[in-house]
């Protein structure tokens, strides 16, 4: 059974910083593509970044280039999302989401073949 199970997720301050990590079990992802949504309260789910698991390249959402970089490791099988420079308006439920055949591109069109179950982030004013 493939799990993808997060972690990180907290109260924060605005400007403050927090590192998502998401740990995948049941197969290996070396191929495919891996990122971040979110859906933040009364709102639709949103892409925020992902990575091609084979390149390293990386894509971003426009509300958090600058202040948000994801980083792959398919040796331990996990991403992480580390999040700077953080809003009130960062404020969500943040999943992550795999495909295994694909690129970013896939991820946010057809979304992820497998879910975790999503990490509360708070940030404060």
């Amino acid at each position: 059974q493939v799990q993808l199970v997060e972690s990180g997720g907290g109260l924060v301050q605005a400007g403050g910083s927090l590192r998502l990590s998401c740990t995948a079990s049941g197969r290996t992802f070396n191929s495919g593509a891996m990122g971040w949504f979110r859906q933040p309260p009364g709102k639709v789910r949103e892409f925020v970044s992902g990575v091609v698991l084979t390149t390293g390249i990386a894509h971003y959402a426009d509300f958090v280039k600058g202040r948000f970089t994801i980083a792959s490791d398919t040796a331990k099988n996990t991403v992480a999302l580390q999040m700077n420079g953080l809003k009130p308006e960062d404020t969500a439920v943040y999943y992550c989401a795999a495909v295994t055949v694909g690129t970013v591109l896939t991820l946010v069109r057809k979304g992820g073949d497998y879910w975790g179950q999503g990490t509360q982030v708070t940030v404060s004013s």
